[in-house]
């Protein structure tokens, strides 16, 4: 098990999403880097940065952000929400529409990756996770 969020869990995620054939498919059009900000809320009191590089079906780098880094899109939520996602009780695209999320960047973009972002769902709901509360 490893906890979330993590420097180990996101090191877990890229490997993870290497193996996923599925996402290899479904993402080999899509090029993308992203910050995802986990932000802190009542079970969480310190935010936390993963940086991810998607290319073409591949994750090409994914690490937990010390400084400050800029990508193209930046996808933020408080803890509880990204435990639902990981837990797979909350879809990200419905909880960005929701207002659950926010993203900075072109959403069109985001929005026409639907299959690609289940399938970051998918992945990371196979990690065994430990939450931090």
């Amino acid at each position: 098990m490893v906890r979330f969020p993590s420097d180990e869990w996101i090191k877990a995620f890229k490997e993870k999403l290497n193996k996923n054939k599925i996402y290899r498919e479904v993402a080999k059009i899509w090029e993308g880097d992203f910050l995802f900000v986990v932000t802190p809320d009542d079970r969480l009191k310190k935010e936390v940065v993963y940086y991810v590089d998607l290319w073409h079906g591949i994750c090409r780098n994914a690490y937990l952000v010390k400084d400050k880094k800029k990508a193209a899109f930046i996808f933020k939520g408080p803890y509880s929400n990204w435990k639902k996602v990981i837990n797979k009780e909350l879809d990200p695209i419905r909880g960005l529409i929701r207002g659950m999320f926010t993203v900075d960047g072109d959403s069109k973009i985001l929005l026409d990756q639907v299959k690609a972002a289940q399938e970051l769902v998918n992945t990371a709901n196979k990690i065994p996770v430990d939450f931090e509360d």
